[in-house]
């Protein structure tokens, strides 16, 4: 299987460049298993396809402001997209500059604050911030959101709590997990109203996420790392939701990533660490039974992901209907909700 066999085409202008004014103003497409018709519907009519008992799990990352900007020792000006926080004032990082920098130069920030570059392994650099300040508070005084590269216009104040969940809690993502974008506390109480449960776990996303695949070839391709938790809390919520005969729904790719990669012999559990599990057609999700998720973009991992869950035919004909409905694309789009192909 090739990287050109995920090629779709999409018009520029239905790639969302900002949110809609309300989280659930966001239209949903419901995909169901086999051959059934699409069904047009928003997402605050999400709560028509939830049952008492069924568990949705999302993912509690936050994104932090993770673009600085800055001047190497030469005059250059430097742009720094963090994509992990390491311990002891380190990041690892991606740097724009004209020059590559090298190891032991440094950078200053606008404030003029102090960078060493330490080392580079291939596009990412270790570098070391040489102040006391916390480097999360650092970034919440100096960073920007790290808005993704299809988004063409620099991040605004409004950005700092729409590319953000409600639910978000602990901090270390560069990318948002976009299908929890479209829930609001109004959405989330009329549910948990309903019957429906909560899972969390998290997963980091980085910006590695962003970056294409440079492999044609699948079986040739290496995912990047990704740091995720998952607590025996969540994996003893879905043993009792498996028990009473609910489901399992997934908010995002990020979960279906985090719910594989801690699964042994078709059960979940408790995992912490990295994982760079790639998931394409002809692996088979057996963590989760329905997948909320949003647009993904042309031969990137995700729509392979989706692929895997809900059939590749499926989902190009999905987009399809998307694109001809004039659906909104990519992180600050439209949603879609899918059902797995081999469903009963």
């Amino acid at each position: 299987m090739k990287k050109s066999d995920f090629t779709f085409d999409l018009p520029a202008e239905l790639i969302a460049q900002a949110p809609l004014s309300g989280r659930t103003d966001s239209r949903l497409l419901v995909v169901p298993s086999g051959t059934g018709a699409f069904e047009d519907r928003q997402f605050s009519h999400l709560s028509e396809y939830l049952k008492a008992g069924d568990l949705l799990v999302f993912n509690d990352t936050r994104v932090i402001p993770a673009r600085l900007f800055g001047q190497k020792q030469t005059g250059g000006q430097v742009e720094i997209l963090i994509e992990r926080l390491l311990p002891a004032q380190q990041v690892r990082a991606q740097i724009g500059a004209s020059k590559s920098p090298k190891p032991g130069s440094r950078i200053a920030l606008t404030d003029g604050t102090s960078l060493k570059v330490i080392d580079r392994d291939g596009g990412f650099y270790r570098l070391q911030f040489e102040t006391a300040e916390p480097v999360e508070t650092l970034l919440n005084r100096l960073g920007k959101m790290p808005l993704p590269p299809y988004i063409q216009r620099d991040a605004v104040a409004a950005d700092e709590t729409r590319y953000q969940t409600v639910f978000a809690k602990h901090a270390g993502a560069v990318a948002a997990p976009t299908a929890g974008l479209h829930f609001d506390q109004a959405l989330l109480d009329a549910l948990r109203q309903q019957g429906v449960e909560f899972g969390h776990i998290t997963l980091h996303v980085g910006a590695g996420t962003f970056q294409p695949m440079r492999s044609e070839h699948l079986k040739d391709h290496v995912m990047h790392s990704e740091w995720l938790n998952v607590g025996a809390e969540l994996c003893a919520q879905i043993a009792a939701t498996r028990l009473r005969g609910g489901r399992v729904i997934a908010v995002g790719t990020t979960v279906v990533r985090a719910l594989e990669s801690a699964s042994q012999d078709g059960e979940v559990k408790p995992f912490a660490g990295d994982t760079q599990i790639f998931i394409f057609p002809g692996y088979r999700i057996r963590s989760v039974d329905v997948l909320l998720t949003n647009f993904h973009l042309p031969e990137s991992t995700l729509l392979m992901l989706v692929s895997a869950f809900a059939g590749k035919q499926r989902i190009f004909d999905a987009y399809r209907h998307a694109v001809q409905q004039r659906y909104r694309f990519f992180s600050y789009g439209d949603a879609m909700m899918l059902f797995p192909q081999d469903a009963p």
